[in-house]
């Protein structure tokens, strides 16, 4: 298979095994997105989704959330880990949201990566998952699975991204980034991998991936 071949068996199988695609993460608007997003990083979105109820109901919205002290909203947070730094961003960025775009999420990456603890990943998935513009944002699973598929070189997340967008077509981004993170859980995580499950590196994956499973599984 050449490159694009690969590419189409991809979204071919995503879309079969994933016609419809949930967002991991529980919210009710782009506010809720940003702060599940926020909370999300270097934690799962199970343990995200089991804390976000305690603090939106106390504060679902910027205004209210900084009626609350960094102290209340750690003591919330503390679960889902590193809450010092997640705490301060979580006030901060719903005091700008408040000083500067009147109590709303900016629809754009530039206001998005000027608050406070929002990175251009968390950026990029509110941008994508509450206003629908195209974005690729890409986590663990992606960037190990476009390795594994030999569609990245795995450098860094940065260069993911780039081949991300260059490979598929802009308007499947928004889905397939979904689709991508979903078969990373369920199909070719990085543990507990069976390649005989994971149809896509099975079918395409870089050959030095697959040797070395094959090599760690023999007797």
């Amino acid at each position: 298979m050449n490159k694009q071949e690969k590419v189409e068996f991809v979204i071919k199988t995503l879309n079969k095994i994933y016609p419809e695609v949930p967002i991991p993460l529980d919210h009710k608007d782009p506010y809720t997105l940003l702060i599940a997003v926020l909370l999300s990083a270097q934690s799962t979105d199970i343990r995200v989704n089991q804390i976000t109820p305690l603090l939106f109901e106390k504060a679902d919205n910027p205004y209210d959330m900084v009626k609350l002290s960094v102290e209340e909203i750690r003591e919330i947070i503390k679960p889902v880990g590193l809450s010092p730094m997640k705490s301060k961003g979580i006030y901060g960025l719903s005091k700008i949201l408040i000083d500067k775009h009147h109590g709303k999420v900016p629809q754009s990456f530039e206001f998005l990566e000027e608050l406070p603890a929002v990175g251009h990943k968390t950026a990029s998935v509110v941008m994508s998952q509450a206003f629908g513009i195209p974005a690729f944002p890409v986590d663990t699973h992606i960037h190990r699975l476009m390795y594994r598929w030999n569609l990245s070189n795995g450098k860094n997340v940065v260069q993911t991204e780039k081949d991300a967008k260059r490979l598929f077509p802009k308007e499947l981004w928004n889905k397939l980034h979904l689709q991508i993170i979903w078969y990373g859980r369920e199909y070719s995580p990085a543990r507990g991998w069976h390649l005989d499950k994971d149809i896509i590196t099975k079918t395409i994956g870089r050959k030095s991936v697959i040797q070395e499973y094959i090599k760690a599984k023999k007797p």
